[in-house]
């Protein structure tokens, strides 16, 4: 089924003057910001009739956007030479569109053949682009599409959660309890006097010569092959009768899923496979941090074990490695973290994250991001939570996201990238508990 999406506007809006907060200062990144992806993290949803009106979204939007300064910056140079967030109001990218098709239908079929049209593509290069933009997608049958790209180096997941359910309380209640973000980026990343790192950020959150994110291959990208798997409630309980004892929903499902990938890869029993875990640090740190804190506030754990112990290890086995290794991502750790970047600012050391670029295969590892705790069902602006949550293409093989089902039945849904050569045999292992 073919569907034809139609541009009718395309416009940068800013924040109402009175309300705008930015006020021109200028935010460094901190070193949270620098270890993040620097590129555009696409979200799309959708939401059945019917649903609030154009106007109406985007007055919220502007509203919410208001309490969100980094959302409406620029990047620019600050006095030091350094990148920094332009708190200047210059607005974000609005993009109202229709679609010629209902949108029940369009779900029903080939999604896949028409969602790079549901969002903006934006161009990291261009110096003036804005850091978030929204595509709103109208369907024949008063549907809704919400398409968003946002630079990851202003906004880890956590924040773009709570950014979307403001906006989502803005329309809903007319502008009137829009929740308020933590927005003191310089209160987050307080070094010791003198700073003390005792880890080797260098090399595992940064490209230095000794790290091991260097040696991994790129597949041309008809290679990586994008999969949707849907886990019931009733499943993961089994998983956790599993494992037994206390285990979070997350763990239980990597675990599983761990398993079925190293399985359907065909490992060699001896090669070691590791999984690069994202960790929401804002409850780790000493202080704690707000979790309203808007910004990036991730770092990452790395359980790893060998395909032979892995593949013969019980569920609660491999949940304990994937929990130890978390652990380790401590007050101590990320105290670590924040002073190896002060040093590195001082020095003036330009910084190379580890994220993936286009086309990386991970294998024999995979990443991991675990959106269970963002709070879909939230996403309500006057006319109930959205009925899908759509994946754009997930460019890295070996990547893997976990999302609460829109579904009203409930349970997560996997999203993930696997080389095509291995789509099969984890097709027909994946709901296997053996």
């Amino acid at each position: 089924m073919a569907v034809t999406v139609e541009i009718t506007r395309r416009a940068v809006l800013r924040p109402p003057p009175a309300s705008a907060s930015g006020g021109g200062k200028k935010s460094p990144l901190t070193a949270f910001d620098c270890a993040s992806t620097d590129g555009y993290i696409p979200a799309v949803f959708a939401w059945n009739a019917p649903a609030p009106d154009n106007a109406a979204l985007v007055d919220g939007l502007l509203a919410t956007v208001a309490r969100f300064p980094h959302l409406a910056a620029r990047f620019g140079v600050d006095d030091r030479g350094r990148k920094c967030f332009h708190l200047n109001d210059a607005g974000v990218l609005v993009i109202e569109a229709n679609a010629d098709a209902d949108l029940a239908d369009a779900l029903a079929h080939d999604v896949a053949a028409h969602i790079n049209e549901l969002y903006p593509k934006a161009d990291k290069e261009r110096a003036d682009e804005p850091l978030f933009q929204v595509q709103l997608t109208r369907y024949r049958c008063g549907g809704l599409v919400i398409g968003t790209s946002c630079q990851h180096l202003v906004s880890d997941g956590q924040s773009m959660s709570f950014f979307y359910t403001a906006w989502a309380t803005a329309v809903r209640t007319n502008s009137a309890t829009i929740p308020t973000p933590f927005t003191d980026h310089a209160a987050i990343a307080v070094p010791r006097s003198p700073p003390a790192p005792k880890f080797d950020h260098r090399n595992i959150e940064f490209r230095g010569e000794h790290g091991p994110n260097h040696a991994y291959g790129v597949l041309p990208m008809d290679r990586i092959k994008n999969l949707a798997m849907h886990f019931p409630d009733e499943f993961i309980a089994g998983l956790k009768s599993r494992v037994g004892g206390r285990c979070s929903t997350f763990q239980c499902l990597l675990a599983h899923a761990w398993k079925k990938v190293t399985a359907a890869r065909d490992l060699a029993p001896e090669e070691f496979t590791q999984v690069r875990v994202a960790v929401n640090c804002r409850g780790r740190a000493d202080p704690l941090v707000p979790m309203e804190y808007f910004g990036n506030m991730v770092m990452w754990a790395f359980p790893r074990m060998q395909a032979r112990e892995l593949l013969s290890s019980s569920y609660a086995a491999v949940v304990g490695v994937i929990r130890d290794a978390v652990a380790r991502v401590d007050a101590e750790y990320i105290q670590s973290f924040v002073d190896f970047g002060e040093l590195a600012e001082r020095a003036g050391e330009e910084l190379a994250s580890t994220a993936a670029g286009l086309g990386t295969a991970f294998c024999p590892d995979l990443e991991v991001d675990s959106w269970l705790g963002f709070r879909f069902h939230d996403l309500d602006f006057g006319h109930g939570p959205p009925c899908a949550f759509l994946p754009p293409d997930l460019p890295v093989e070996g990547l893997m996201i976990f999302v609460p089902s829109c579904s009203a039945k409930g349970g997560v849904d996997l999203f993930m990238a696997l080389d095509d050569e291995h789509v099969d045999a984890f097709k027909q292992i994946c709901y296997s508990m053996d």
